[in-house]
């Protein structure tokens, strides 16, 4: 198993990629602290992932909240090899219809809190653990409404070789994980039916070379890799899990003859 006796955080841990790769951890040896800012799905998830995991409700931008979530995994579990910091949200920001209260939320949830979990995290860390940022392939794709996750995004991307700098003293690993599009309950809130997510995925998946949505495991999978010992070498990159979107867009099957 690849994180035997390793111990890990998960933030937004309770559904979608979080839960994905908290399960993918558990069963590579890992013991788990995952945490949300809702309860009843938190439990659920504790639930699922059985003895070797704990849920704590914590909200990502709340940051007295995750230094004691941090400290809660660390006295749990004892210090912590491995942190995903893959909590964040995006909204709708168009230019000329967006309220400063928007903007600021997708910012303080997916760069400041970002920022804050891996401070918290930090005195918590064994030397040569490894840190993993979520990213996304909206920092570089330009996708009208997005300006503000766009910008959180490539925030994390220069945040986390600022932190690979700052770390690596201490063997300390910081990468990201970029996914496209990928098969999880953040697209509800667009499509709000089982007939509406078929149809919107197919949809965006004739911008992907591919040909279709991601799922979440192969993400986890990626997130599993560098956390593990196989990307001891690997600091301060970003991978894109995207069928292409970014390194070969011409592919996409929009443009197929």
């Amino acid at each position: 198993m690849r994180l035997a006796g390793k111990t890990a955080l998960i933030t937004g841990g309770n559904s979608g990629i979080g839960l994905t790769t908290a399960k993918l951890f558990i069963a590579e040896g890992a013991k788990v602290a995952i945490t949300g800012r809702n309860q009843a799905t938190l439990e659920a998830a504790a639930k699922e992932l059985g003895p070797n995991a704990i849920a704590i409700v914590a909200d990502a931008t709340d940051i007295a909240a995750t230094e004691k979530a941090v400290a809660q995994a660390a006295a749990k579990f004892g210090k912590l090899d491995i942190v995903f910091a893959n909590a964040g949200i995006a909204a709708n920001t168009p230019v000329g219809g967006t309220t400063l209260e928007t903007f600021e939320s997708v910012l303080k949830t997916n760069i400041t809190a970002v920022f804050f979990t891996v401070q918290a995290a930090v005195p918590h860390l064994n030397d040569g653990a490894s840190i993993i940022l979520n990213g996304s392939v909206i920092s570089v794709l330009g996708n009208p409404g997005y300006a503000a996750y766009a910008a959180s995004k490539a925030g994390v991307r220069a945040m986390a070789r600022v932190m690979a700098s700052e770390l690596s003293p201490r063997r300390i690993r910081v990468n990201v994980v970029s996914p496209g599009g990928t098969s999880t309950p953040i697209w509800n809130r667009n499509a709000p039916t089982p007939e509406a997510i078929v149809a919107l995925e197919s949809h965006i998946s004739k911008a992907i070379p591919l040909g279709r949505f991601g799922k979440p495991e192969e993400v986890a999978k990626t997130v599993l890799f560098l956390a593990s010992d196989d990307a001891s070498n690997i600091q301060g990159a970003e991978i894109f899990v995207d069928g292409g979107t970014t390194g070969s867009p011409a592919g996409a099957p929009i443009y197929r003859g």
